[in-house]
């Protein structure tokens, strides 16, 4: 895991402690954030009302889209998402802006020192801290982003009294060992297992939005009985809303509900098809929950401002993009199968793929979805982590000791680049490039 690493020796001292947390092996349940929390004076239960987004790909999506469309409309937003691409601060937002060194020291030093006795992962830690720092400054909402699963996601310790809503975005198979590790009593088959975990978000009386129509036809059983189970008010694409980003040529997203009343809202900023589905579940969100509001107008202007780097994302010109001067060069984090079909759609044409995947992730799954798309393979390390060497991308990839190598060693063809495969690797590629998120 990237634990971070900061200019200020301050937030350093406490990212080092953070790096020495560790979870006991098979520890499951919510018993040790629970407890943090209370040593902190609960501030969970002291938050303006909260957006709560779990799935597989595009969670991170939905909820800079949720930003976006309520800061449009004016509102003080909190976000905390993960993980980070360049920097910690990256992780809380406060009021929609990161937060600064000075308060992020302050902050993760009493985390830690009220928790010291409890061994908390890192992940609690950082939510405890989020969930206090937006305790104490006022707001108007709060975008919490799921980190792994749900049912036992550290961000799982939200109540009915301060959600707004909950969403599910995409699903697929990642973090197998921990999403699919054998347990009683919950589905066997593994995307019906997924749903379960990430529908465990599901809260009595709070909406729990879906893309239900583009799941499997089990996970969408799973989503069911569990929303049913706790009294969730399931709302699902293809039953209580719609959304499309066509009618007849028109590029624009069209949003309905009840298949009646359609809406036109301008394309979102995100590129990619399947930022239309993200858009939808975050309109469908806004619109299924009764504590904040916001107009057609703030939804239009929200999606034409959107940002969330990393996610098929063009670079700017910088150190980076001097190296292929003629060619756009396309970033992205995505390394699962269902994020390599997003990522196939995107381009016409063949591209050439700089890669550098995690050990512990399967090398064909980007690989495998751009067969026909790929004119050339150059596998770069990912800094600071084990990571895939070019024999396991077939006979066709190619080394290199860095992605600047890779750049350099491209033909001047004109074809797209594409820089994938790991989040890690996406957020040295910004730094190399001069362009830290803010």
């Amino acid at each position: 895991m990237d634990f971070g690493r900061s200019d200020d020796p301050r937030v350093q001292a406490q990212l080092d402690r953070l790096a020495n947390l560790s979870v006991p092996q098979g520890r499951l349940g919510l018993g040790t954030i629970r407890a943090l929390l209370d040593r902190l004076g609960r501030p969970e239960t002291r938050l303006p009302c909260v957006f709560h987004v779990a799935g597989t790909n595009g969670k991170g999506s939905v909820c800079a889209l949720l930003r976006s469309i309520l800061e449009a409309s004016g509102k003080r937003v909190h976000m905390t998402t993960s993980p980070h691409l360049v920097r910690y601060n990256e992780r809380i937002r406060i009021a929609g802006k990161l937060i600064e060194d000075e308060p992020l020291a302050l902050l993760l030093e009493e985390v830690l020192d009220a928790g010291e006795d409890l061994a908390p992962s890192f992940f609690e830690v950082t939510i405890a801290a989020a969930f206090l720092a937006f305790s104490r400054t006022p707001a108007d909402a709060c975008i919490v982003e799921v980190g792994l699963g749900g049912r036992f996601d550290a961000t799982n310790v939200l109540g009915s009294d301060v959600l707004a809503a909950c969403g599910i975005a995409a699903l697929g198979i990642d973090h197998e060992r921990f999403l699919l590790a054998p347990e009683k009593g919950v589905p066997k088959q593994p995307m019906a297992r997924i749903a379960f975990e990430k529908a465990g978000i599901a809260k009595p009386g709070v909406p729990l939005v879906t893309l239900g129509s583009i799941y499997p036809e089990e996970a969408q059983a799973a989503i069911r009985k569990q929303a049913k189970s706790v009294g969730a008010d399931l709302r699902e694409r293809g039953e209580a809303w719609y959304c499309d980003d066509f009618n007849a040529g028109d590029f624009h997203l069209y949003y309905s509900e009840n298949d009646v009343d359609e809406r036109r809202y301008a394309a979102p900023a995100l590129p990619g098809s399947h930022q239309f589905y993200n858009a939808g579940l975050a309109i469908a969100m806004l619109r299924a929950q009764s504590k904040i509001s916001v107009s057609d107008e703030d939804i239009d202007r929200g999606l034409r401002a959107v940002r969330w780097p990393a996610r098929m994302q063009k670079l700017s010109d910088g150190p980076l993009t001097v190296l292929a001067p003629d060619s756009a060069i396309w970033l992205d984090g995505g390394h699962n199968p269902s994020a390599g079909r997003a990522i196939a759609e995107h381009f016409d044409e063949p591209v050439h793929l700089i890669i550098g995947m995690l050990e512990a992730k399967h090398p064909g799954a980007l690989i495998e979805p751009m067969i026909g798309k790929l004119a050339s393979v150059n596998v770069v390390p990912v800094p600071d982590h084990d990571h895939h060497l070019a024999s396991a991308f077939g006979p066709q990839a190619k080394s290199a000791i860095s992605v600047e190598e890779a750049l350099l060693s491209l033909p001047s063809d004109g074809r797209p680049v594409l820089i994938a495969g790991s989040l890690y690797l996406a957020g040295e590629v910004l730094r190399l490039n001069d362009e830290i998120p803010d």
